[in-house]
C-alpha cells in the first residue's frame, strides 16, 4: 500500500521561512535534522490538525530543505502547489495580511485562496464545507502577482 509522505521544499533563508509557515501560515513544527557532513538542515512541518498523525506515522508533512551553501532557486512556480483545507478562510486570509503576505488570489468567491511562501511556493487555501457568503474586503479585492 503507497502512502502519502511529505512534499519536499527548498528554502534559501530557513528563519525567513519559518516565520512564513509556522508563524503566518500556522503550521507546526514536528522535527528537525541537522546535517553537518552534508551541510542541510530538515525541517518537517505539518498542518495543527494532522501534528499527532505527523508524529506518530511521519505524514503527511512539508519538508523545508535548508542548504548551507547558498544557492539561487527559481521557478518555484513549476513546483505546482500546496492545498490546505481552512475552517475559515477569511480569517486565515485575514490573519496572513496582518502578517505582511501578499494575497495573490483572494477568496472573492468564499471557497479558495492563493499566495506564496517567502521561496516562492505556491499555496493554495480551500474553505472546508460550503462556500463562506461573499464578503470585504476580499469580495472586490483584485489579484495580485501570480500563484
Amino acid at each position: 500500500m503507497m502512502r502519502y509522505l511529505h512534499t519536499m521544499v527548498r528554502v534559501a533563508d530557513l528563519d525567513r521561512a519559518l516565520a512564513f509557515w509556522c508563524g503566518a501560515l500556522g503550521l507546526e513544527e514536528i522535527s528537525r535534522m541537522e546535517n553537518e557532513k552534508g551541510r542541510f538542515t530538515l525541517v518537517f512541518l505539518a498542518a495543527p490538525g494532522d501534528a499527532e498523525r505527523a508524529r506518530a506515522t511521519k505524514a503527511p508533512m512539508v519538508e523545508l530543505t535548508y542548504n548551507w551553501d547558498q544557492e539561487d532557486y527559481t521557478g518555484g512556480r513549476n513546483f505546482g502547489h500546496l492545498a490546505y483545507l481552512l475552517p475559515d478562510i477569511y480569517a486565515t486570509c485575514a490573519r496572513l495580511a496582518a502578517a505582511g503576505v501578499t494575497i495573490n488570489r483572494p477568496p472573492r468567491d468564499g471557497h479558495m485562496a492563493f499566495v506564496r511562501s517567502p521561496d516562492g511556493i505556491s499555496i493554495e487555501l480551500l474553505q472546508e464545507g460550503e462556500r463562506l457568503p461573499p464578503a470585504e474586503p476580499w469580495a472586490s479585492m483584485p489579484n495580485t502577482g501570480s500563484w
